[in-house]
């Protein structure tokens, strides 16, 4: 399976600004460095990307694992810099500055460039040293990651067959509920959104992914888009369920967001629903390598606007209707390049991987929200989800 990255515009990045190097500093849970160094390490360790090679400098507690796991040509340990005499006469934190300076000597990097979380502490002792340091405000490491390949594909595949399980568990739960008198009860029990989101997380702890919270909101709470709900779920009020889960072994996401009455829905909230599902339609109608993110949410918006609805574009004050963009990437974080979204020009290329999420929302009817993930291909795109659109929960 293809997994051969395209570095050209970090390479082309470099020789155009004159830089040695692109430096890291971050454990693997930035996105950024796991992707330049394909290790997975909890503390920082240091990543120094070249366009001849990809060198690691880490301690010697993961210099095995490091040998044989990362994507590097050459991996380099503390100790190989005389960290430990450094440290007896000096102190572990002059130590570790003299390390990695040592470390830039040897694979002649005097002028490096960083992305805009490199600690600043760092910064400052590498300048100190008279190495260059200088922030990359045009994310050409996020570019990168953008455009994903075959593998990182099947891996967000992966981790949406596991949000595909994880929703269909949270339905479940929906259907099996009984009404009575009004109120909605699981085995007796009022069922809750934390109930809902137990059966969410535990579902997808069995499928190998895990998530820090999901959205299982009802009434006016799923009027607010990213409000992460709590509390009785209502008969008749749009419960709006999103879930973001990351796969364990590859640490890609999914994203898929569906929208559930049970009961009887009201006539706006069935119009909220029947217009979004008419926006989702026209998003994915102009989805194809070649549009512009701006062009996809225009399509959503011209939807919400000629049905009388307002958006951002229409009013950037309202606090209802469509207020929020249209999508945004996914991969090793949930939220990446590229964007769909009013005044983002960049093309669409094919490996970009994609939200559709449109939504309405207003306290005095709730919140609808329906969203899938779909990766753009030479010929339009292909959808990753493969769950049904259906409102009423019988």
């Amino acid at each position: 399976m293809d997994d051969e990255r395209d570095y050209g515009t970090l390479d082309a990045f470099l020789r155009e600004a004159e830089r040695d190097g692109y430096l890291l500093h971050a454990s693997a849970d930035l996105a950024d460095q796991y992707y330049l160094a394909g290790f997975d390490a909890p503390d920082p360790f240091v990543t120094l990307y070249t366009p001849e090679r990809t060198a690691l400098l880490v301690s010697g507690l993961e210099y095995g694992r490091a040998t044989n796991e990362a994507r590097a040509d050459a991996v380099r340990r503390h100790a190989d810099y005389d960290y430990h005499e450094l440290a007896a006469e000096h102190g572990r934190e002059e130590a570790n500055r003299h390390v990695l300076a040592a470390f830039l000597d040897e694979f002649d990097a005097a002028d490096v460039a960083t992305n805009e979380r490199f600690p600043l502490g760092v910064a400052d002792d590498l300048r100190e040293r008279d190495v260059a340091v200088t922030a990359d405000r045009d994310d050409h490491i996020g570019d990168a990651r953008a455009v994903k390949t075959e593998t990182e594909v099947e891996h967000v595949r992966s981790a949406q067959k596991a949000n595909e399980a994880a929703m269909a568990a949270a339905e479940d739960l929906l259907t099996e509920a009984d009404v009575v008198d009004g109120e909605l009860l699981y085995r007796d029990e009022p069922l809750t959104a934390e109930r809902v989101k137990e059966e969410i997380e535990v579902t997808l702890l069995r499928h190998g992914c895990s998530l820090d919270e999901t959205i299982v909101a009802c009434g006016a709470d799923a009027a607010e888009p990213h409000n992460r709900g709590r509390g009785p779920l209502q008969v008749n009020e749009p419960i709006v369920i999103d879930i973001f889960p990351r796969e364990k072994a590859s640490k890609y996401h999914a994203d898929m967001t569906r929208t559930f009455v049970k009961g009887e829905p009201t006539g706006d909230a069935r119009e909220f629903y029947d217009v979004t599902e008419r926006a989702f339609d026209a998003a994915f109608d102009a989805l194809e390598p070649g549009a512009t993110g701006a062009d996809v949410h225009a399509a959503v918006c011209e939807v919400y606007e000629d049905a009388g609805y307002p958006t951002l574009r229409s009013d950037p004050e309202t606090e209802t209707g469509f207020i929020h963009s249209t999508g945004h990437g996914v991969g090793l974080d949930v939220h990446e390049s590229p964007r769909l979204s009013e005044g983002a020009d960049e093309e669409l290329q094919p490996g970009h991987i994609v939200t559709i999420e449109p939504g309405l929302y207003d306290p005095a009817v709730g919140g609808v929200r329906i969203e899938d993930i779909a990766v753009v291909t030479e010929s339009g795109y292909e959808d990753l989800t493969d769950y049904p659109v259906e409102f009423v929960v019988e």
